[in-house]
């Protein structure tokens, strides 16, 4: 596996931040954040339960220019590769989320 470094938390300093990556071969996001605390948890769990597999972490506001970034990233990439399979081929560029079906 080999992930992209996009950026940490600016406002962080030296020691441990939230950061987000881009898996180079899924384009995967693979983000460090804050463990969220119970009250946030609880109030997630009320839409969606947390398995045992998964947690709630929570990313500074700050930290929005980075995802977006990462999220450039992982989607030129995905558009870019050749996939003979894609329906989408041919079709203008536009709203990635629609050629994701």
């Amino acid at each position: 596996m080999s992930l992209r470094f996009v950026g940490k938390d600016p406002e962080s300093g030296d020691h441990g931040s939230p950061a987000v990556w881009v898996d180079e071969e899924n384009k995967d996001l693979v983000i460090q954040g804050w463990k969220a605390d119970d009250r946030t948890t609880g109030e997630s769990a009320k839409n969606v339960p947390t398995p045992e597999h998964e947690a709630v972490i929570r990313v500074p506001n700050q930290m929005i220019p980075l995802l977006r970034e990462a999220l450039d990233v992982a989607e030129l990439d995905w558009l870019c590769r050749p996939s003979p399979s894609r329906r989408d081929l041919g079709r203008p560029f536009g709203d990635a989320r629609q050629l994701r079906r």
